[in-house]
């Protein structure tokens, strides 16, 4: 899951991370976020300034592989994106 939005002050784009605890135990969850963050690090050029975003994930993170999981986070970076008014622009 992903949700962007404008965010309240300008500057390099937020992320926040919500993996609920019906995902599992702390340690499932701490994993998730862990693998997500690398993923986001690697592609961090593609999110736009001036925005936040908010990254949600199920246990089913945990069974993909980088490269699918790098996949499902672009894809879902470029729906959000394609759904903002005027592509993102303020």
């Amino acid at each position: 899951m992903l949700t962007c939005c404008p965010a309240s002050e300008t500057g390099p784009p937020r992320v926040a991370y919500a993996i609920g605890r019906r995902t599992g135990g702390a340690v499932a969850r701490n994993r998730i976020r862990r693998r997500l963050r690398h993923v986001v690090m690697d592609h961090a050029t593609r999110l736009l300034p001036d925005y936040q975003y908010l990254v949600g994930a199920r246990a089913d993170a945990l069974r993909m592989s980088p490269s699918q999981l790098t996949e499902t986070w672009l894809g879902l970076v470029e729906r959000a994106h394609r759904d903002l008014p005027e592509g993102g622009q303020r």
